[in-house]
C-alpha cells in the first residue's frame, strides 16, 4: 500500500488498460494486488503521460520527508528520487515494479490543456529478456572474459567514454597514497557518472540530432585516449587481479539477472541454481566422461591403420623374433614333437640341440659373416652404391636369378622325394 494515506483518498486509482484524460492537475496511484503470475515473468507495466503542452511530473515520494524513512535503503531511494526529479516535458513514461510498492504521482500542467494518462502492459519486454540472458552468459564466461585481451580493451574504451571521471581516477590511482581517499573519490566519481548518464538518457535523441558531429568527436577522441592508456598498461597478468575482475563480472551478472526478471523470488531461485551448477561442474563432467566411454564401448569404431616408423619397425621385429624363437623352442620340447625325424633331416643336429637347450639360434661366426656382407661397409652395400649397371638390367638379372633359384629348389625337392621313396622301399 502507499505510504501517504491522506493523499491516497483523493488520488485516482489506476488499473491495467485505463485511459484517463484531464485538463487540471490531479493525483494518480497504481495499487499493487500482490498476486504473482509466471506468465508475467518478463512483462513490463508502463504508465504513459502525453500532452500537447508542457507539464510537470512529481512523484509523491519527493514531497514527503526523507528523514521519516524506515530503512537506510528507503532513505537513499527518497534522496535519489528528489535529486532525479523530472523537469517539465510533454511526454513521460513510468516503469512500474509489479511486485513492489504502490506508485503515486501528480501531474501539474502549465496550461489548461487536456493530458492523457494510460496504463499498458507489454507481455514480453525485450530489454528484460536481454538483461536476463546477458547476466547468465556473463556469469558463465566471466573467467574467460577476465583473461581476454579484447574484452580488456573494449571494457576500457567503454568505461572511458561513459564514465570518464572513473577512468581518469583509475589512471591516477598510483598518485593517491591513501586507500580511504581513493575510495571516497571513487564513490563520488561513480555517483557523478551515473547522474550524468541518467540526465543524458532522455536527451540522447535530441543531442544526436543537433550535435551529432560533437558527439562523434567526443566518442572518437575519448575512446582513442582510453585505448592508448589501456594499451600502455597492458592486459591483466596477475592472478589476484584476474580473480577480482572475475568476481566483479559475476556480481554484475547477478545484478543483470535480478533486474531481468520481474518476480524477485524467481530471480533468487535462478541465482541459487547458477551458484549450485558452478559447484556441480566437476560431477557433471565425470558423468559426461563415463557416458562417452560407455558410448565408445558399444559403438563399432572403424579400423585405423598407421604406418610404423623405422625405429618402431626394428623394435617390433626384434620383439616378435624373440617371441617366435621361444615358441619354437617350447614346441620342440613338447612330447608331440618328433625329434628323431627332425634330427634325421638336419645338417647340424648338435646346433639344433643347443638351440633347444637355450643357446642362440645364430652363432657368432654367422653374425660376423652377415655383418661383413650386409652391414655398413659390406660388399652388398658397396655393390648397390657403386654399381654402374642400369637399374632395369639389375632388376631383370635379379628376376632371372630368382627364377633360376626357384628352378634349382624345385629340382632339389623332386630329387629328395625320389630318394625318400627309395629309402622307404629299402626299409
Amino acid at each position: 500500500m502507499c505510504s501517504w494515506p491522506q493523499k491516497d483518498k483523493n488520488c485516482n486509482r489506476l488499473k491495467e488498460m485505463d485511459v484517463i484524460q484531464k485538463p487540471d492537475a490531479d493525483c494518480y496511484c497504481y495499487m499493487q494486488n500482490g498476486t504473482m503470475h509466471l506468465k508475467y515473468i518478463w512483462s513490463a507495466l508502463q504508465v504513459k503521460i502525453n500532452s500537447t503542452e508542457m507539464f510537470k511530473f512529481v512523484p509523491l515520494s519527493a514531497e514527503s520527508n526523507c528523514h521519516n524513512s524506515e530503512t537506510i535503503f528507503a532513505f537513499f531511494k527518497c534522496v535519489v528520487q528528489s535529486i532525479w526529479q523530472s523537469e517539465a516535458s510533454k511526454e513521460t513514461v513510468i516503469n512500474i515494479n509489479q511486485y513492489g510498492e504502490d506508485v503515486c504521482f501528480t501531474v501539474q500542467p502549465y496550461k489548461k490543456v487536456p493530458y492523457t494518462v494510460s496504463v499498458q502492459r507489454i507481455m514480453v519486454d525485450r530489454k528484460l529478456v536481454l538483461l536476463f540472458v546477458a547476466g547468465v552468459f556473463l556469469f558463465h564466461f566471466a573467467n574467460a572474459l577476465s583473461r581476454s585481451a579484447m574484452f580488456y580493451y573494449s571494457a576500457g574504451v567503454a568505461l572511458g567514454v561513459l564514465a570518464t571521471l572513473v577512468f581518469l581516477l583509475l589512471t591516477l590511482k598510483r598518485f593517491i597514497p591513501k586507500h580511504s581517499t581513493f575510495g571516497i573519490l571513487m564513490s563520488g566519481c561513480w555517483m557523478s557518472s551515473l547522474y550524468f548518464i541518467y540526465c543524458l538518457k532522455g536527451e540522447m535523441k535530441w543531442l544526436w540530432t543537433e550535435y551529432r558531429n560533437y558527439l562523434l568527436g567526443y566518442f572518437l577522441t575519448v575512446g582513442f585516449i582510453s585505448f592508448v592508456v589501456c594499451y600502455k598498461h597492458g592486459p591483466l597478468t596477475n592472478e589476484r587481479s584476474i580473480t577480482l575482475l572475475t568476481w566483479t563480472l559475476q556480481l554484475i551478472a547477478f545484478v543483470l539477472i535480478y533486474y531481468g526478471v520481474t518476480i524477485p523470488q524467481i530471480a533468487y531461485a535462478v541465482i541459487a541454481i547458477i551458484l549450485c551448477s558452478k559447484g556441480l561442474c566437476y560431477p557433471l563432467g565425470m558423468v559426461c566422461f563415463v557416458g562417452r566411454k560407455i558410448k565408445n564401448f558399444f559403438k563399432s569404431n572403424k579400423l585405423v591403420f598407421r604406418l610404423l616408423t623405422e625405429e618402431e619397425y626394428s623394435e617390433q621385429g626384434e620383439t616378435e623374433t624373440v617371441k617366435s624363437l621361444e615358441e619354437l623352442r617350447s614346441f620342440c620340447r613338447s612330447p608331440h614333437f618328433s625329434s628323431w625325424l627332425a634330427v634325421s633331416k638336419l645338417q647340424s643336429p648338435k646346433k639344433f640341440a643347443n638351440f633347444i637347450l637355450g643357446s642362440p639360434h645364430v652363432s657368432p661366426a654367422e653374425v660376423n659373416e652377415y655383418d661383413e656382407q650386409y652391414g655398413i661397409g659390406g660388399s652388398f652395400l658397396e655393390q648397390q652404391l657403386f654399381s654402374t649397371e642400369p637399374e632395369q638390367n639389375r632388376l631383370a638379372n635379379s628376376i632371372q636369378g630368382d627364377d633360376y633359384e626357384d628352378d634349382e629348389m624345385q629340382e632339389q625337392n623332386e630329387s629328395e622325394n625320389v630318394s625318400h621313396s627309395n629309402n622307404i622301399g629299402l626299409f
